[in-house]
């Protein structure tokens, strides 16, 4: 094993044995190196990429502590490292979202307080019929993000939010070439609303599924038209 794994390994047991807690500061970089077995070096880079994806912050004149290893903080870096894939990758996240999204809005359907739903419906009635192309993506991604919410399940919102960054991308396409796209989706939104109001996580899920998969199929026949035109 590299060394810079094997004290990331290190560091990671100490905090899953619960040596070191969420929020506890980190010993010395000299005493926890000797007691590591580790360089010094090693150890700093250890330290900056378990900084990277936030289960250790660095505080200049302070010391390393260990984050809150919150689902949501953890979880942040999906969003940028979903940022990097291709077109074609944009259709696995689609996949993922196709299985994470309706079991949210089913959850949601079950345990989403009443005063949360009314809140959504307030969310939809507020786009006007002149909405920008960006006001609508951006009601759609708010759309989502308070059904994930509304799960109750933190870990399966921080997925569904990290999974937005290239999903938007392929709504953007899709409403500035797909004929009734922008109606369909307001018509759909309403729909998986309507069920969680009422109280149907059966129904909430097979409409979550519609929709999600209505922009999965779109960007896949756009994506097969491109390669049959470049054949």
């Amino acid at each position: 094993m590299p060394v810079t794994d094997s004290a990331i390994e290190k560091i990671k047991a100490m905090i899953v044995s619960g040596e070191l807690r969420p929020g506890s500061r980190l010993p010395k970089e000299a005493d926890l190196a000797e007691r590591l077995g580790l360089s010094r070096n090693s150890l700093r880079e250890a330290v900056k990429a378990l900084s990277l994806i936030r289960v250790l912050d660095v505080r200049q004149g302070d010391g390393t502590y260990v984050t809150s290893l919150e689902p949501n903080l953890l979880l942040d870096a999906l969003g940028f490292v979903v940022d990097f894939h291709q077109d074609n990758s944009v259709l696995e996240f689609l996949e993922v979202r196709r299985i994470l999204e309706p079991a949210a809005a089913a959850m949601a359907a079950r345990v989403m307080p009443d005063a949360e739903i009314s809140a959504l419906g307030e969310l939809l009635e507020g786009l006007s019929d002149e909405a920008s192309l960006q006001e609508l993506i951006d009601n759609d991604l708010e759309f989502h993000r308070r059904i994930a919410v509304g799960s109750g399940n933190t870990v399966l919102c921080s997925l569904v939010d990290g999974l937005s960054g290239p999903t938007a991308r392929a709504r953007i396409w899709r409403g500035l070439t797909e004929e009734g796209a922008v109606d369909r989706t307001r018509q759909q939104h309403h729909a998986i609303l309507d069920a969680i109001a009422h109280r149907r996580p059966d129904l909430a899920h097979a409409w979550a599924t519609v929709h999600v998969a209505g922009v999965e199929q779109w960007l896949r026949d756009t994506l097969g038209a491109a390669g049959s035109s470049l054949g």
